[in-house]
């Protein structure tokens, strides 16, 4: 089983509930693994505190183009939905930031002029946090493309247990590439957290993918995210009130379910759904 955590925004406490029941599942006996696909910012490491044993790096084809032998018919210019590579004057350009890597200018160039070379856009790290399995994955900086990397991280999905995908925040193409198959919601009972828990079950709907939520800091606002979730009948598997003392272990990269009593009790519905469901 593959569970993405994912919000319709930061600041929900989405890898708080990852990394904690990541490691509720393997006290409980799963075999698990904690998947940090939050690219660009990656911070399940803090809390879990993995040994990391291993590297991989991770690179894209981008086109290169022999000058000598292009004959600047732009079919390369015309099939490229991304402007990354440009007829200008009597050259060639590729703008390699910009390339997705489709390969279709390769495909389409008649004279043969365009090759590939790989370039670098990150790094995953692959480890262990006692019983959890951990891998990470590290976008270079001032890339821009990470879907790919999402990818990569994925890979380490475990074929027998449960993988925890800790999502980027939003609804972007990262998030959309982490929750492939089934994805819990974190929000917030606020009209931000509301708003934008709506464009994430939006975005689920659109993939397909069976969805449930969790409601963090459910004391501090109002009932119309519950009660948003009820008309729409989907599952709200924990509800888990606002507490100073998360603050205080979260600032310190403890985790709440070690730190702060009775945490761990708000996650057992989730541990429950998923060790039930994988025996």
């Amino acid at each position: 089983m593959k569970i993405a955590i994912a919000s319709g925004k930061g600041g929900t406490g989405k890898t708080t509930v990852a990394t904690c029941l990541s490691v509720l599942l393997s006290r409980a006996g799963c075999h698990v693994a904690y998947l940090d696909c939050d690219v660009e910012e990656p911070n399940g490491h803090i809390f879990l505190k993995p040994e990391i044993t291993g590297q991989e790096r991770v690179y894209l084809p981008v086109p290169v183009v022999d000058q000598d032998k292009c004959t600047l018919c732009r079919k390369c210019e015309e099939i490229c939905q991304y402007n990354a590579i440009v007829c200008m004057g009597k050259k060639t350009l590729v703008f390699q930031e910009l390339c997705h890597a489709c390969g279709g200018c390769v495909l389409v160039c008649p004279a043969n002029a365009i090759s590939e070379i790989d370039r670098e856009i990150g790094l995953v790290e692959d480890g262990r946090a006692g019983d959890v399995a951990f891998a990470q994955g590290k976008l270079k900086i001032g890339e821009a493309l990470s879907p790919p990397l999402v990818k990569a991280v994925k890979r380490r999905a475990l074929a027998d247990g449960i993988s925890v995908l800790d999502a980027p925040p939003g609804t972007t193409c990262p998030v959309v590439e982490t929750v492939r198959d089934a994805v819990i919601l974190v929000t917030e009972p606020t009209p931000f957290g509301l708003n934008d828990l709506k464009l994430a079950i939006d975005m689920t709907r659109q993939i397909g993918i069976p969805i449930a939520v969790v409601i963090n800091r459910c004391d501090v606002g109002d009932d119309k995210t519950l009660r948003y979730c009820k008309q729409h009948k989907i599952d709200v598997l924990a509800e888990i009130p606002d507490d100073r003392d998360v603050a205080v272990a979260y600032s310190t990269g403890k985790l709440p379910i070690d730190a702060v009593k009775g945490y761990s009790d708000r996650l057992q519905p989730l541990v429950q759904r998923l060790w039930g469901g994988t025996r």
